[in-house]
């Protein structure tokens, strides 16, 4: 597995052409979780980035898809400043303060990214070497790109996590896999509709 800082620098540059496809591998929730109360109660996103820039476009995002499903959504960022996020003492009182009720949290944990290159050949040059492959193997070599097909497929990993402030409880987990997210945009945003989804199935929040 890639070091941690690895995986931070190669989910905030995820830029790649396709359509996000993600699915919760895995889920869990405590035993004795109830409905969160959390329609009409403050919900901070919290995503966490190194990267400043894409940690507030990714909160922004899941602020807006926990709004949307009628909780009132707040950011990690616009309630405890940069250089507080790290001292639990002052984030904390931050949010106490603001009377959050519950916590989403994102985390990437991996990014796997595969390169495949493939070269067209026709079966029948295989069969000897002179009059068959050595002619069409230098013709088709590295050296003429432009014949080769190549692909690239990046799968994100990415664990959420969902917190009652009021138990300091844990009450729901799970691990997602993207793959080919378009943006981190669309990635958080698939991931807050799959997440949904999950907590609906599991019973702990209603269908709008």
């Amino acid at each position: 597995m890639m070091g941690y800082t690895r995986v931070l620098m190669l989910l905030g540059a995820v830029l790649l052409s396709g359509c996000a496809a993600s699915t919760f591998t895995t889920t869990w929730k405590t035993p004795e979780a109830t409905p969160l109360g959390f329609r009409g109660q403050k919900v901070v996103a919290a995503v966490l980035l190194q990267d400043e820039a894409a940690r507030r476009l990714a909160e922004d995002r899941l602020a807006y898809e926990i709004s949307a499903r009628g909780a009132e959504g707040r950011t990690l960022y616009s309630l405890v400043p940069g250089a507080a996020v790290g001292n639990e003492q002052e984030a904390r009182a931050a949010l106490e303060a603001a009377d959050v009720k519950g916590v989403i949290v994102m985390r990437p944990i991996h990014v796997d990214k595969n390169v495949r290159v493939t070269q067209p050949y026709q079966e029948q040059s295989y069969a000897s070497f002179w009059g068959g492959y050595y002619g069409s193997g230098v013709a088709l070599s590295y050296s003429s790109p432009r014949e080769s097909t190549v692909s690239e497929t990046t799968v994100v990993y990415v664990e959420t996590l969902v917190y009652s402030l009021e138990q300091n409880k844990l009450v729901w987990g799970g691990l997602s896999k993207s793959t080919n997210p378009e943006t981190l945009a669309e990635l958080i945003a698939e991931l807050s509709k799959a997440a949904t989804s999950e907590l609906e199935k599991a019973g702990l929040i209603s269908k709008p």
